[in-house]
């Protein structure tokens, strides 16, 4: 508590009064949707491994994996970079009407190209089409991500309407789950929920846009398309890197074992996921659009406030995670409903990975906000790189443990590398 009143000091310290309350109104409302769906897959994730068992829960697991890469496409680099133009150019009503054209065509353009993509890998490849059903009935979701603008929230900095959708969303997703998928014989009904809510919230989201912030859509030029796709271009490799070391362990899991095993791995990476993103991810979009601005007004300011933000969450993590260390056989054995010593193992590994991210966020989001997207850029491309094959070699050897101890070498290699990046080149930032 007294660290998290010297961090309050000291962001209303760098800050405008106005400014502490935009954030913290930010924080609250994604820190009660992070806290909201944080307690849903607890309840959630037991009940469908129980109910479909782990081989059914495992393929639906690979399936996921799988349809998130055609999320990456479709997100591209939009959530930093159309959220930073966003936030830069918000009291100009026409500009934010033009860029949210810009955006949504892209994001179309993609989804489209996503969609022929999909068709295409489950045709030729035996794998996927003997699943075919769930591959596509998962694809809705790549959709809904798709209609569901949350970098224009973001860069309005009105970030509870993403809240208040996603909770809904989530509540929603719980009860159609627990209405319909009865028996092994459901499972196809998970990804068909999953992805009509994701649908629905989408076209929700659309709405509010259109109606409470007076946004129209008008079919932009090629070259305002083409500018996007450009702005975005450094932090989209970066995504496809990140990923290829995140998104692909459940795959390469999925690949080199099989549909169980996959159902034990996605099990453990999803708790280890919850612990990783509740609450650092709801602080981390709340302070990026205003840190963005701060920066362009005060790099000094900006740049002591991220040192001082990253700090708080190592803290936070040092008391929190040993605690979920510790619990773990307890936490595998509520989700699973027995005992399991590799899941037991697994989780603890990625917990390991979960630090080195918690203290690193900020650090790394630094380097977007004063405009280092190259170097962002060439962090996440090597490290994928190394991490890529690692994650295979280790998969392979030690099957899905593999993965997790490939996950805790990874980041702690990205931490290092990031942290003596800051550290030597900060005087450029500043």
């Amino acid at each position: 508590m007294n660290t998290y009143k010297k961090l309050a000091r000291k962001i209303a310290s760098l800050s405008e009064p106005e400014e502490l309350k935009i954030v913290l109104r930010n924080v609250a409302s994604l820190s009660t949707l992070q806290a909201i769906t944080y307690v849903l897959p607890i309840i959630i994730l037991p009940y469908l491994f129980r109910v479909i068992g782990p081989e059914k829960f495992g393929l639906i697991s690979f399936a996921q994996a799988f349809v998130q890469y055609f999320m990456i496409l479709t997100d591209y680099g939009f959530g930093v970079s159309a959220t930073k133009e966003i936030s830069l150019a918000h009291d100009e009503h026409a500009r934010v009407c033009e860029i949210f054209s810009s955006v949504m065509a892209a994001k179309a353009v993609l989804a489209l190209l996503s969609l022929l993509l999909l068709g295409v890998i489950i045709y030729f490849i035996p794998k996927f089409r003997a699943d075919w059903m769930v591959y596509l009935f998962s694809f809705g979701a790549v959709i809904g991500n798709t209609l569901f603008p949350v970098w224009f929230f973001q860069g309005t900095e009105k970030m509870k309407h993403i809240a208040d959708l996603n909770i809904a969303g989530g509540f929603l997703t719980l009860l159609l789950i627990f209405l319909f998928v009865r028996s092994e014989q459901d499972y196809l009904l998970v990804p068909l929920i999953t992805s009509s809510v994701f649908l629905m919230t989408g076209l929700w989201a659309q709405y509010i846009v259109f109606k409470k912030f007076g946004v129209s859509f008008k079919f932009p030029g090629y070259n305002n398309v083409r500018q996007q796709l450009k702005a975005g271009w450094d932090i989209f490799i970066s995504i496809v890197a990140i990923n290829a070391y995140t998104t692909t362990r459940i795959f390469t899991v999925g690949l080199l074992t099989n549909n169980t095993l996959t159902g034990f791995y996605a099990i453990a990476e999803k708790i280890a996921s919850a612990c990783q993103t509740f609450p650092l991810l709801s602080f981390s979009q709340a302070i990026f659009p205003r840190l963005s601005k701060i920066f362009h007004r005060n790099k000094d300011k900006a740049f002591e406030l991220m040192q001082h933000i990253q700090q708080f969450t190592v803290n936070v993590s040092l008391v929190c995670l040993p605690i979920i260390f510790i619990l773990s056989p307890l936490i595998i054995r509520v989700f699973c409903g027995g005992d399991y010593p590799e899941a037991v193992l697994t989780l603890r590994l990625l917990l390991i990975a979960v630090f080195f991210v918690s203290a690193n966020a900020f650090r790394v989001q630094f380097l977007l906000v004063c405009g280092k997207t190259e170097t962002y850029s060439r962090i996440h491309l090597f490290i994928a790189m190394i991490g890529l094959p690692t994650i295979f070699l280790l998969v392979y050897s030690f099957n899905y443990i593999g993965a997790a101890v490939a996950s805790a070498i990874i980041e702690a290699g990205i931490f290092v590398i990031t942290y003596i990046t800051v550290k030597n080149h900060a005087f450029r930032f500043i």
